[in-house]
């Protein structure tokens, strides 16, 4: 499921994390006082944090491609640029190969430093 943040449009940012429930509200809260309007995009990892579901094989590539897939998300935006947690970077390459049509970006690895990081992607977009 994604959740909207602010107004987003077809412009904003779309990221994903886990449903564990102090990322979301974290993740959230962090993107509510970056001021920027995002789209958030919770995949099902049986409430899990993002490492733990990573190694869990609940937050992997094949299961990240397939939320996206399913979610809609590419019809409510009009650029393919998905931001996902910077302590699963490594799996930014495989995730190239499961959505070829996605530019991979690598967020911030502390939720502390989204807000910073979010301004800085609306002002280079």
């Amino acid at each position: 499921m994604f959740y909207e943040i602010g107004s987003p449009g077809p412009d904003s940012p779309v990221l994903v994390t886990t449903n564990f429930s102090l990322t979301y509200f974290i993740v959230s809260g962090e993107i509510e006082s970056s001021k920027v309007d995002a789209w958030l995009g919770i995949v099902d990892s049986e409430g899990q944090s993002v490492l733990t579901a990573w190694a869990a094989g609940k937050f992997v590539p094949d299961v990240i491609a397939k939320f996206i897939n399913t979610s809609g998300i590419a019809d409510k935006v009009n650029h393919r640029k998905l931001i996902i947690p910077g302590y699963v970077a490594q799996i930014s390459g495989e995730l190239d190969e499961e959505l070829p049509d996605w530019e991979i970006q690598v967020g911030p690895r502390e939720a502390g430093d989204i807000s910073t990081y979010l301004r800085n992607w609306v002002a280079t977009q």
